[in-house]
């Protein structure tokens, strides 16, 4: 469903939307306070926006508070499975573009980026890169226009800055991703959460007893291992950072080699951001029966294509399942292609959590649109007083109270002197 070519033909799908995105908005407080204050001040009105993210209720609360700012904006999909049909109906209902169909190809893909583009953005978000990536590409005249942009994921943050250091980032962006309030909850708490859920609601697996294989101890990966640990999974850690593997062993969990772990895991789950992290050789050692599952923003943490040359056959088994079984017998089971599996197969971070990530993109995009002229190109921290004022509305809107520091106790910590 996209703003070219579907004038909403299943009206229903508009209302179901709708209401998946009050009930989100529910849990939405930081965001909807955002949007109170957007409504009556316009900061971003006449502002064209392009924006690609993944089209869910939590998102649509983001695009709503922004069109609340007054800011002129186009949606597109960051990943081919994320996208909600109901909540592009619903946008499309509130009259806010959208080009995006859970599913859609690569080639339809990258045309409804190219219709973001052809907006002419003043401002670009993204997760994951992919729109900045082809601005600057394929869109060089346009890309002028830009007075800054947000990254709301590791990946793409990673991706701006190999093009900052390579000097072909044309405009400041700032990282949504490095917030806070945001790498500390939405990537352990959400990305935890999520990616357990989108497992069990393609394999219906119980997790207690079973042996989980968490490739990456970033932020993603403590949460991934956190809720498997919580479900009574035996959760074993693979790592390329000696910090990051002696932090897991310390947290309590098996850290070995991955080709080590292959010979004992049965579900397998990559949050890392490289490339084959899950290849040819590691399938070749796997138990019949493994579980590949991928929780990083492309498809290529797992190595499809060889497990691919690898079978005899292959079947669909359940939605999200590819069963293929290898010339020994072996079946190892491929879940949502390789993609996201919490988007893919359930519906991505809780609302809670994604209220703060979303009110960092808002904000941030407020301090774009204040700044503009003044921030040269590069990657740029979420200000650290944005990140407070997050937390201490979330803290609000859960009812809980903290303790403030006296003048004698700001003074003594502004010191020199010891013990004056």
């Amino acid at each position: 469903m996209n703003t070219e070519d579907c004038d909403i033909k299943d009206r229903s799908l508009a209302g179901e939307g709708k209401l998946r995105i009050e009930w989100a908005g529910r849990d939405m407080p930081v965001l909807q306070s955002i949007a109170q204050r957007f409504a009556k001040e316009k900061p971003l009105k006449g502002m064209r926006i392009s924006a690609c993210l993944h089209i869910t209720t939590e998102t649509a609360n983001l695009a709503l508070t922004l069109k609340e700012g007054g800011a002129d904006l186009v949606l597109t999909a960051s990943n081919p499975l994320s996208t909600q049909d109901d909540v592009t109906a619903a946008l499309l209902d509130y009259g806010i573009p959208v080009n995006a169909i859970k599913g859609e190809d690569d080639k339809r893909y990258y045309q409804h980026i190219a219709i973001a583009i052809q907006h002419k953005p003043q401002i670009t978000m993204d997760d994951g890169a992919d729109l900045v990536s082809t601005l600057h590409k394929d869109y060089h005249d346009l890309s002028r226009e830009v007075i800054g942009g947000t990254e709301e994921t590791t990946t793409g943050v990673i991706r701006l800055r190999n093009m900052a250091n390579a000097g072909k980032l044309r405009y400041p962006i700032i990282a949504v991703n490095d917030a806070m309030t945001k790498h500390f909850f939405d990537n352990r708490y959400g990305t935890g959460q999520s990616t357990i859920d989108g497992i069990t609601r393609a394999t219906n697996i119980l997790w207690a007893g079973k042996k989980v294989v968490v490739c990456g101890y970033g932020w993603c990966s403590k949460g991934i291992a956190m809720r498997a640990q919580g479900l009574g999974a035996q959760v074993i850690v693979t790592e390329v950072n000696p910090i990051s593997a002696l932090e897991a062993a310390m947290d309590g969990y098996q850290v070995m080699p991955l080709l080590q772990a292959c010979e004992i895991g049965e579900v397998f789950i990559t949050a890392t951001g490289d490339k084959n992290v899950i290849d040819r050789e590691h399938m070749l050692h796997m138990k019949d029966g493994a579980i590949l599952a991928n929780s990083g923003h492309f498809n290529v943490e797992i190595n499809a294509p060889a497990l691919e040359s690898l079978a005899k056959a292959r079947r669909h088994v359940r939605a999200f399942v590819e069963e293929y079984t290898l010339a020994d017998g072996k079946r190892i089971y491929l879940l949502g292609d390789g993609r996201l599996i919490n988007l893919a197969a359930a519906e991505g971070h809780p609302a809670s959590v994604m209220d703060m990530s979303f009110a960092n993109q808002a904000l941030s995009v407020e301090h774009l649109v204040t700044s503009q002229g003044n921030i040269k190109p590069g990657v740029y921290p979420v200000p650290e007083h944005i990140d407070r004022e997050i937390g201490r509305l979330k803290l609000k809107s859960m009812n809980i109270a903290i303790d403030s520091l006296t003048q004698e106790q700001e003074d003594y910590l502004h010191s020199w002197e010891s013990g004056t």
